[in-house]
């Protein structure tokens, strides 16, 4: 199958405004060719200067010759606008089109596609990167048009007035697109390719260090954080320098083939006058001579616009990258589950296609049964929640709900299946209203508030200047971890999903508001199939059922009474916690 060129890649997201692009084309062509008369018109005036020189009085068509060149100029400067009218409206379009396809697939991707790309470079990929399409399709494929079509234009004039010069101002014409050719190679390519994935990964370090400011300060770990970011900036410093220096010696000898031209014309005067100088001959030097700048100006714009071409084949490239990635497979025929039962049969999954995250794991929970995954950190124990909400698919093995593969739900089906609170949870700019109405976007506002207070969140309403209608985030009120995790829990209060997933969620609350996070989840919990992970162990005392993982492996299971007979990787845990709690009690005994 031919590979689409860029061009056609991005008309593809045009629609009806496709026509537009090709009519800024044909205007800013029909440009070229109307900004070409008054050099025509200039010729004429000189011609009739020449010939009746010294008598000017004689020299009666002069005046008209020069109202209809700025006629022609005013209509090109005319033409021309609209043509660029035409190409920003096409531009648009097209950026907004490729903006939404891009935001569509994103959503659409598993959590490790996006982890795996980083925030920053989702970002600019969206935002620059679909912007500099933009700039391309609304200036720079408009000036091409209009730039060859001078060339054209141009390559007709100097040899209908005098062929011999005009192959003189050729040359260094000649000269000068060999150089391009040698700017726009292969190899500076390569080297911009270097330089646009330096600037991402400086642009993603860089909203990753920003984000973890406060955390690197709380720590005093400013300097050692910054180390990876400066690395970064050190490899961008290294790709342009480069870049520049590979440009440095094409760019000065395109410079001096293209101002040469004037050298070419005059040594050709001297030749070509050697018989004597005529009217004929200074006429058409002259001409040259003022023409001539118009032959470097448009060479310049090609050259630019060749460096812009490699810009825009980058970032089609970084578009393509994204877009290409795989999404999780939606089913044909959808099945529904019959209960809130849950099983996992010989589950593996890798990250890196390398060393399992999870290890051929089974095991089965009932229909409201609440169960805990405990075990050290980096064992596998979130990388199970994310499996069975599809954040990401398994290599191999099943994961049912209610003897549903979780592949044959429907995606909006299970996101209403299943509620998840998180350790850490986001919420939006917007009303406390707007963010606990995300659970179920059809509530009620009695209903948001009856679940504000089952999350035992009125205590933060109150507080707060306007209440529920307080808006939270950028330029609005900022909420500690312990009450953002109490209006999340509110937020799976309202949703109600059969099964609830809950990821350390009072990892982030302070001892006040642990204890109502807690009294929040045991209103939550009730009549739901409940998986917790916790490193806190006292929270899962109460549990039905407790999984030990480590290592991808389920490597113990059962009651809290039965693990804690056992001398075995939970009975350590439990006395390593009771150790800690029992220091925190003594340390706040001694105060």
């Amino acid at each position: 199958m031919k590979k689409q060129s860029n061009l056609s890649r991005l008309l593809g997201y045009a629609g009806s405004y496709k026509l537009l692009t090709y009519a800024s084309w044909i205007l800013s062509s029909l440009s070229a060719f109307l900004a070409l008369v008054p050099f025509w018109y200039i010729w004429r005036i000189l011609k009739e200067i020449i010939e009746v020189y010294p008598n000017y009085e004689r020299a009666v068509n002069a005046t008209s010759y020069g109202w209809a060149a700025v006629s022609y100029a005013i209509a090109a400067v005319l033409v021309y606008i609209l043509g660029l009218m035409c190409s920003h409206l096409s531009a648009f379009r097209i950026a907004t089109n490729l903006r939404i396809a891009l935001t569509k697939h994103i959503a659409t991707l598993p959590l490790g596609a996006i982890e795996e790309f980083g925030s920053g470079k989702l970002r600019r990929t969206i935002s620059e990167t679909a912007g500099a399409t933009e700039t391309y399709l609304a200036h720079q494929l408009p000036d091409k048009a209009k730039a060859v079509s001078t060339i054209i234009g141009l390559l007709a004039l100097l040899f209908i007035f005098d062929w011999k010069l005009g192959i003189l101002s050729l040359v260094p014409v000649f000269l000068g697109m060999v150089v391009m050719t040698r700017m726009t190679g292969q190899k500076l390519q390569d080297k911009m390719t270097q330089y646009q994935n330096a600037l991402a990964d400086m642009s993603n370090e860089a909203v990753e260090y920003v984000r973890g400011i406060p955390v690197v300060k709380t720590f005093g770990q400013t300097v050692f954080s910054f180390k990876k970011f400066k690395g970064t900036i050190d490899n961008y410093e290294h790709w342009v320098i480069a870049y520049t220096k590979e440009l440095r010696w094409p760019m000065t000898l395109y410079t001096l083939a293209i101002n040469s031209v004037f050298v070419f014309l005059i040594i050709g005067g001297f030749l070509f006058s050697n018989c004597g100088v005529d009217h004929s001959i200074l006429l058409n030097l002259l001409f040259y001579i003022i023409i001539t700048p118009v032959i470097s100006l448009t060479l310049t714009k090609m050259m630019f616009m060749s460096e812009n071409g490699m810009i825009v084949s980058d970032a089609i490239s970084r578009v393509d990258s994204v877009i290409n990635s795989p999404s999780l497979k939606e089913t044909n025929r959808p099945k529904h589950p019959t209960d809130s039962s849950l099983k996992l049969d010989n589950v593996t999954f890798s990250y890196d296609g390398t060393k399992n995250a999870i290890d051929n794991v089974s095991l089965s929970i009932k229909a409201g049964e609440t169960v805990a995954f405990v075990g050290p950190s980096g064992g596998g124990k979130s990388t199970l929640i994310s499996l069975i909400v599809r954040f990401f698919d398994p290599q191999s093995g099943s994961i049912k709900i209610g003897n549903v593969d979780v592949k044959d739900i429907e995606k909006k089906e299970l996101i209403n299946t299943v509620s998840l609170v998180f350790q850490n949870n986001h919420l939006i700019k917007g009303t406390i209203l707007d963010n606990v109405r995300l659970g179920k976007p059809s509530a009620t506002d009695s209903e948001v508030l009856a679940a504000l207070k089952g999350a035992q969140c009125m205590d933060i309403i109150e507080k707060l200047p306007d209440g529920v209608n307080t808006v939270i985030g950028s330029n609005g009120v900022y909420l500690s971890g312990g009450e953002t995790q109490r209006l999340a829990i509110a937020r799976a209060l309202l949703k109600d999903s059969p099964i609830l997933l809950l990821d350390e969620a009072t990892a982030f609350a302070d001892p006040d508001n642990e204890t109502k996070v807690q009294a929040a989840l045991g209103k939550l919990e009730k009549d739901h199939t409940v998986i917790m992970i916790a490193h806190r162990l006292s929270t899962v005392v109460d549990a039905d059922h407790i999984f030990v993982i480590d290592n991808g492996h389920v490597v113990e299971d059962g009651t809290f009474d039965y693990l804690v007979q056992k001398d075995q990787l939970f009975k350590k845990m439990w006395d390593e916690y009771q150790k800690s709690v029992e220091w925190k009690v003594t340390k706040e005994a001694n105060k």
